[in-house]
């Protein structure tokens, strides 16, 4: 007997909590067959229980090794509700947003769920993956011209890249063209003012809506609060 939607949830809970890949593939691929919407699953499915094992591993109850092998099953979950996404509609004449862990980081979980959630709100994203140099970013906003750049860094030694890159951008005639946002367990608000960023947001539905109010879109549509745990 075929599961229900409430089950599948339940089994992608505990496979993207217990880093257990074939379980969360299987509920991902279920949900997807039975109708349920790739939204949903981002949102009610993978991003809640990301959201239950940072609040685990801040009690201490996990492990980061644990958290980073949980981050690479999300990681493949997303490859296949990406696909619905994009057949929901959502592509087309979308506004481009590039992403990228600053140079000398490897974290990317922060980045991953910021990427997806402006998927389901309608941007294209352009991943420029981790450990990204500075002089990567500044070749995709001259090829790419992406409406905004954003920029994680999860560690403070990685922290100041960040300026690096807005320094590089300016140095290249380039500051003007682009808006950056930055993110990232380290970063502040303070951080991004001090160093000219656009924007900064401290979780991934709030970098939805902050790269919405820069590029003057209004509110988006996204209900739940995932807070970032382990990387920006």
């Amino acid at each position: 007997m075929a599961m229900t939607e409430e089950e599948y949830m339940t089994e992608l809970d505990a496979g993207l909590q217990g880093a257990f890949e074939d379980q969360a593939l299987d509920a991902v691929n279920g949900m997807l067959e039975i109708g349920t919407s790739p939204v949903k699953i981002l949102e009610e499915g993978m991003a809640k229980a990301m959201f239950r094992l940072g609040e685990r591993w801040k009690r201490g109850e996990v492990f980061l090794p644990e958290v980073v092998a949980s981050a690479e099953v999300f990681k493949k979950c997303n490859m296949i509700v990406e696909p619905a996404l994009i057949a929901l509609g959502k592509g087309g004449d979308a506004i481009l947003v590039c992403t990228a862990t600053v140079k000398g980081d490897l974290h990317d979980l922060g980045k991953n769920m910021v990427g997806a959630m402006l998927k389901t709100s309608g941007f294209e994203v352009i991943d420029l993956g981790k450990d990204t140099p500075t002089e990567k970013i500044i070749k995709a906003v001259e090829e790419m011209k992406p409406a905004i750049i954003g920029l994680s860094a999860l560690l403070t030694t990685t922290v100041p890249q960040q300026g690096k890159v807005i320094k590089a951008l300016i140095a290249h005639g380039l500051r003007d063209q682009v808006k950056v946002m930055v993110g990232g367990a380290p970063v502040t608000q303070e951080w991004a003012d001090s160093i000219g960023a656009d924007g900064y947001a401290p979780s991934a539905p709030e970098a939805v809506e902050k790269a919405k109010e820069l590029l003057g879109m209004g509110q988006p549509s996204v209900t739940d609060i995932v807070t970032e745990i382990t990387a920006g």
